[in-house]
């Protein structure tokens, strides 16, 4: 509702500005400082070129609304608060709504330098001015941060109730027949204050599997979400489940949280159940006081009892029709295939990671079967013989499928057409992921001869146009040819492609040994050992791809090369002058959230300019307004970027990346390969992706059951290897 208002009082105010105040007044709640709007906003608004009767109505609405909210108990006042600022912004976080509190500036927020129409020197008193009165009420924020506390607590269970909220109990006997394609026009959707999708139409046609594919921070998850959320117009027959978020850890069986994932099978077993004890209760009824009921007692009774007849029935008919006997045996093969052995099928969610919990989740999934099943980047949490297992699973999924992606041959197995994302649009493809890539550069190549010849002939038109329009004799002629050049279409030129480059600064050669380990052992307790007697050597050349089942110890394999870890036996000998980068398969928590990443450049590695860490960053595809914007609003890929950044900074001898293409686009990763090629220090990667092992490493190493052991072959004969391909 501010956003509205504050644009129709000051139309020619800055984006920037009138976003800047937005977040101000949502971030507030003005509490000790009635006069805050009247002091701190309307200089500002002035400033910015409104009209003054415009700006004092504004001000006193915004006023009024402030004192109503007063007027309520803390919770409940936060609540409404964020409900009034919030109700007309549906896409929650603003890039600019936190300018205030970062080292931003405000002329670079527009992806642009604009001269501000803001006093710089009001601006500092008055926010000088918040400042001391927000600090005298640090003992009166009790109440408000109870309210967080409880929030945060009850968060990952508020998220595992939007299943429910967003899918609830649909009978999917009755649906048999009905149209379950989709089909939706001239639609938008915005993120952060950032249009995602303009005019867009989706069409999906029942039964097809089709891979979303884009760059980083394009909005493919934001798509999903916004179609699992009903946000546009899907039809409410049809079923819907987006893949994003693991289960909640609690004493309830993996089994039996991918079993309870069928909400109408669970509906229909605790109606049958509820209707069960009612017919005992009637039985009982008429056995032990039949001599007591009148005649009208006993005709109600039997009247009950043949209507429960009749539902039981009915319910037993529809648990027949869905098969709720095999049910268990469904689910139960569908955790095997994702890793879970059958004791482990058994163990209580809070005991496992949040790796595995992301494979139950993603098992609920397939059991339930929803007519649209929407997953956003399943392979990131599998190992190769999982992977293996939900492509073959997939392939033979009826439903339709939307998958983000960007594992090219999982792509290749799965996708039967791919839905790209650019540009605010969204094109259609048939076949796979290679078919995609083929096309969309015959397409291109068609689109910029397309321009280019049309561009060639309106020049020639212009020129005979130029040369003779007049002359007498030709002038005739020169009017022909101005009402053609007229009529000619405005072609645009095909979308140029924005080049990505990753960039490893190449370090001072190091004398070997570099990097070595001679019969380490480890065990995080002397019961339990994880690694046992490995050895091996990196050298500056080195290019080592460790693979192995999920649990194996490869992540703990290059902890102890980082030193995170100390052997329980063995050494680890590292050359005193080595620099070692270590990118974690959680480096998402080694960022700092809260802030810009050219602000957490500068807090990391102080020294260098703003325009110094925004270039370093631009070589790494963070350009732009993405610099600047809170990093808890980025992509996932665009966070790993970010890390590698970081890891950039640090001129390491040898990089040690653990899951490294989790989150990356594909042209991300095709840069990174680049880069890794052309680095002159030594690399060892954890990964699953076929691709990028086949294309960075000369030597794959196999951790299984505490033992590596070198595999002498490529990644593609190690995945037969361990996932035979079934014969005819």
């Amino acid at each position: 509702m501010s956003l509205q208002l504050i644009r129709k009082a000051v139309p020619g105010a800055d984006e920037a500005i009138v976003e800047y105040i937005e977040g101000y007044l949502r971030e507030n709640d003005f509490e000790d400082d009635e006069d805050a709007i009247t002091d701190f906003i309307k200089p500002i608004l002035i400033d910015a070129g409104g009209d003054e009767d415009k700006i004092n109505e504004l001000c006193e609405h915004l006023s009024e609304l402030l004192q109503a909210n007063q007027r309520v108990t803390a919770p409940a006042k936060l609540s409404k608060l964020e409900h009034s600022f919030t109700m007309n912004n549906q896409t929650g976080i603003s890039a600019t709504s936190s300018l205030g509190k970062g080292a931003v500036d405000l002329e670079h927020s527009s992806g642009r330098r604009v001269q501000s129409q803001v006093n710089q020197d009001k601006l500092r008193k008055a926010e000088l001015k918040i400042a001391a009165k927000m600090a005298k009420r640090s003992e009166k924020n009790n109440v408000k941060i109870e309210y967080e506390a409880s929030r945060l607590l009850n968060e990952q269970k508020a998220l595992q109730e939007e299943y429910k909220m967003y899918n609830p109990i649909l009978d999917y006997t009755t649906t048999k027949g009905k149209n379950k394609d989709i089909k939706i026009e001239n639609f938008d959707i915005s993120f952060a204050g950032r249009r995602i999708l303009t005019d867009a139409n989706l069409t999906v046609a029942f039964g097809r599997r089709y891979g979303v594919v884009g760059k980083n921070g394009i909005g493919k998850s934001t798509l999903l979400r916004a179609m699992s959320r009903r946000e546009i117009s899907v039809p409410a027959h049809i079923s819907l489940l987006y893949v994003e978020q693991e289960v909640v850890g609690d004493d309830t069986s993996a089994l039996d949280v991918v079993l309870r994932a069928d909400v109408w099978r669970e509906h229909l077993l605790e109606k049958e159940r509820n209707l069960s004890r009612r017919i005992s209760e009637i039985e009982a009824e008429q056995n032990d006081d039949d001599e007591d009921l009148t005649e009208e007692e006993k005709r109600e009774l039997d009247a009950e009892r043949d209507r429960l007849d009749i539902e039981i029935k009915e319910v037993f008919a529809k648990l027949t029709e869905i098969e709720s006997d095999k049910a268990e045996s469904k689910a139960s093969a569908i955790l095997a295939g994702l890793g879970f052995s059958t004791a482990e099928q058994k163990r209580p969610t809070r005991e496992f990671s949040g790796g595995w919990r992301m494979r139950i989740s993603l098992a609920r999934a397939l059991f339930c079967k929803p007519d649209v099943l929407m997953l956003d980047e399943p392979d990131n949490m599998l190992d190769i013989p999982a992977i293996v297992w939900l492509e073959s699973y997939l392939k033979t999924w009826t439903n339709t499928l939307l998958v983000v992606s960007h594992d090219r041959e999982f792509l290749d197995e799965v996708a039967t057409d791919i839905l790209y994302m650019h540009s605010e649009k969204l094109e259609y493809y048939k076949g796979n992921f290679t078919n995609f890539h083929a096309t969309r550069e015959e397409r291109r190549k068609a689109q910029l001869r397309e321009y280019e010849s049309q561009e060639q002939f309106r020049k020639h038109l212009q020129d005979f146009i130029d040369r003779w329009r007049y002359n007498a004799k030709r002038a005739p002629q020169a009017q022909s040819k101005i009402k053609i050049l007229e009529k000619l279409p405005v072609l645009e030129p095909p979308e140029a492609e924005k080049l990505i480059t990753f960039q490893f600064s190449n370090p001072d050669q190091l004398s070997p040994p570099i990097l070595q380990m001679s019969e380490v052992t480890f065990g995080y307790t002397p019961e339990k050992t994880i690694l046992k007697h490995v050895n091996i050597d990196l050298r500056m050349d080195s290019r080592i791809a460790v693979v192995g089942p999920n649990g194996a110890g490869k992540s703990t394999m290059l902890k102890l090369l980082t030193e995170e870890n100390k052997p329980s036996s063995g050494t680890v000998h590292r050359n005193g002058r080595l620099r070692i980068a270590y990118f974690t398969q959680h480096h998402i928590d080694q960022l700092d959230l809260t802030k810009n990443a050219v602000g957490f450049m500068a807090d990391q590695f102080p020294g260098k300019s703003e325009e110094e860490y925004r270039r370093h960053l631009g070589s790494f595809g963070i350009t732009g307004m993405v610099g600047l914007q809170i990093m808890k609003t980025l992509s996932g890929g665009q966070k790993s970027r970010v890390a590698f950044a970081c890891l950039s900074m640090q001129n390491p001898h040898i990089l040690v990346l653990d899951e490294p293409t989790n989150h990356l686009d594909i042209e991300s990763m095709d840069a990174l390969q680049e880069a890794l090629a052309q680095f002159k220090g030594g690399v060892i990667i954890v990964s699953h992706d076929e691709r990028f092992i086949n294309t960075v490493c000369k030597e794959i190493w196999i951790c299984e059951s505490g033992i590596l052991t070198k595999f002498e072959g490529t990644i593609k004969e190690y995945k037969n290897f361990i996932c035979p391909k079934e014969t005819p």
